[in-house]
């Protein structure tokens, strides 16, 4: 039984990014996740992605990018207003304007720069960079 998907298929990627590999194959294929895959897909830390139905269930196929450099999930998902949002870019991130973190706001999950763009705040999923 899993615990955390999200994990899972993030730690999947970054796994499969580590040792070259340029497609996988991870289930399940749950709408949340599909919309992270977008937000690193947007962000062109995914080549591309796509749901695929058989006999077990869904799953996506996933074509990475070589620009990922690491990615993670955040636990526990802390929730963060705007104005507080550049704190945990400096426990996430490397270094200002390199990478993204994601995050479900009442709009959707999106990057926290779309986030604050839009003046919203939500609670934290993953980063990338």
């Amino acid at each position: 039984m899993r615990h955390d998907p999200l994990n899972d298929i993030i730690n999947h990627i970054k796994n499969a990014s580590k040792i070259g590999i340029q497609e996988i194959e991870v289930r399940p294929a749950a709408r949340t996740i599909g919309r992270v895959l977008k937000v690193m897909q947007d962000y062109n830390y995914l080549k591309s992605f796509e749901v695929i139905e058989d006999s077990q269930g869904s799953k996506f196929r996933i074509i990475l990018s070589d620009t990922i450099n690491n990615c993670g999930v955040i636990k526990p998902r802390f929730p963060v207003k705007i104005k507080n949002l550049e704190k945990y870019e400096a426990r996430y991130l490397p270094a200002q304007d390199y990478g993204i973190l994601i995050l479900t706001t009442t709009r959707g999950i999106m990057s926290h720069v779309e986030a604050r763009k839009n003046g919203l705040g939500g609670k934290l999923l993953a980063w990338v960079y």
